[in-house]
């Protein structure tokens, strides 16, 4: 066996989970925040990111011949589905969870689910009416190159990338830098702007925060605002990168984010970027273990497939909740928005 073959091999899976987990991390943080404020597992929030990425399926459609720049389609598709999801999400906000603000836990909850289940087949409903079920985003011409490809300017820096087993496409290179934008600027926003002091203010003491003369309706409207236009993003991203989505699509994502937030620690911001890098890896690795027992010669190994991925997720979700119930960052770096 080639070393240094298996190596590359795993090294590609590696970066490749990464750029997985990049749009993993972005949907915890719509989950995380909502409980850091509420302490609402706020179940619906996958519906808002798959909304999303149906914006941004559409505006790449309707704009798919017009004579613009590819990546001012994508800009235009961001904005949409971050307008459009954060607003879904203040109004379900507004009339599912607000009015029942003081109910016991258990209400909320499942009023969530249901709401979950409500947005998906209005969804559902809504393509219906144009007789599409699976969409298939139209990407911008070039999109689905490779990066630093052999005609390009940098063909030597992909060379190098390819040398070492890292083969991206420019959506997905496009895909991490629109993330990181993104996880910076929520940084911000949470930790140095007024607006972000008074939701962490909310979400530490929301009666003293009201005694500060702090709004905290209108903060919590803003933190789902926010999480809701995280949502949109991270939909977008994901249709860039999977190509065809439908009503249901947000389900499988949003339950692996979900786990990334718990995982991390929920309530944490950099929990929930951890948990969703570690979970998008380990995802990857498991989705390849038949080929890698192909490649050691371990008959075993060659029956475990891309189907176990969210077992996976799981196992190692228990594990880590057993040896440190508040996840990886819980206890000694939680940051509550």
């Amino acid at each position: 066996m080639d070393v240094q073959a298996l190596l590359s091999f795993l090294v590609g899976v590696v970066v490749s989970g990464l750029v997985l987990g990049f749009v993993y991390a972005i949907i915890a943080l719509g989950y995380t925040m909502v409980y850091g404020v509420l302490q609402l597992i706020n179940f619906a929030h996958s519906e808002v990111f798959i909304t999303g990425a149906v914006v941004g399926f559409e505006v790449f459609r309707v704009l798919a011949t017009a004579p613009i720049n590819g990546y001012l389609k994508l800009i235009i598709a961001l904005l949409s589905a971050m307008i459009i999801s954060g607003l879904l999400n203040v109004l379900i906000e507004r009339l599912a969870y607000r009015p029942l603000r003081n109910a016991p836990r258990l209400v909320p909850l499942i009023t969530a689910i249901g709401v979950s289940l409500i947005l998906q087949d209005l969804l559902r409903i809504l393509e219906g009416f144009q007789g599409r079920f699976d969409l298939t985003y139209t990407l911008p011409q070039g999109f689905s190159n490779t990066f630093c490809g052999s005609t390009s300017s940098c063909a030597a820096f992909g060379s190098f990338l390819s040398g070492i087993g890292v083969q991206l496409q420019i959506k997905e290179v496009i895909l991490v830098v629109v993330a990181v934008l993104m996880l910076a600027l929520l940084n911000y926003i949470v930790n140095y702007t007024r607006m972000g002091r008074a939701i962490r203010a909310v979400a530490q003491d929301r009666v003293t925060a009201g005694l500060m003369g702090i709004d905290s309706n209108r903060m919590i409207s803003l933190t789902f605002l926010i999480g809701g236009a995280l949502g949109g993003v991270s939909g977008v991203l994901f249709g860039l990168k999977f190509g065809t989505i439908n009503a249901y699509s947000g389900f499988d994502p949003g339950i692996v984010a979900f786990t990334a937030a718990v995982l991390g620690g929920i309530g944490s911001i950099p929990g929930a970027v951890l948990g969703g890098l570690v979970l998008g890896v380990i995802q990857n690795l498991i989705g390849v273990t038949n080929i890698l027992g192909s490649l050691l010669g371990i008959a075993n190994l060659q029956s475990i497939d891309a189907s176990y991925q969210r077992i996976g997720a799981f196992i190692l979700l228990v594990v880590i909740l057993i040896v440190k119930p508040t996840g990886l960052l819980g206890r000694s770096n939680t940051e509550k928005v």
